[in-house]
């Protein structure tokens, strides 16, 4: 019956790494100190602001793995959509958005 117990209890943890979240996933403090959400939605990662005067509001949509992502990012305040990547680097997130691949503007984010 313990072996039963300790077996289970092995079985979770290993099936709790093999699942571990991608390196973007959780929330973050961005240049202009909102709180932005990012998490997993349709095999992708949506970026939706949680604090600010465009709460609520989805920006982004990116894909990826092991902290180089690439998709949309949407300026709210413009309401303009760019190409966009992310890139992982400690507990830093540094997001750029760019126009035609040639003009492009970035800023980086904290982790909360």
């Amino acid at each position: 019956m313990i072996r039963s117990f300790v077996l289970a209890g092995a079985i979770t943890v290993i099936a709790g790494i093999a699942h571990a979240e991608e390196p973007i996933v959780g929330n973050w403090k961005t240049a202009a100190g909102d709180t932005a959400v990012i998490a997993s939605c349709g095999g992708s990662y949506c970026v939706t602001l949680k604090t600010g005067k465009y709460a609520g509001r989805k920006i982004g949509t990116l894909a990826g793995t092991g902290g180089s992502y690439a998709g949309e990012i949407t300026d709210p305040a413009a309401e303009k959509t760019y190409s966009g990547s992310g890139k992982i680097s400690g507990n830093s997130l540094r997001m750029q958005g760019c126009v035609m691949k040639i003009l492009c503007k970035s800023q980086t984010w904290t982790r909360l």
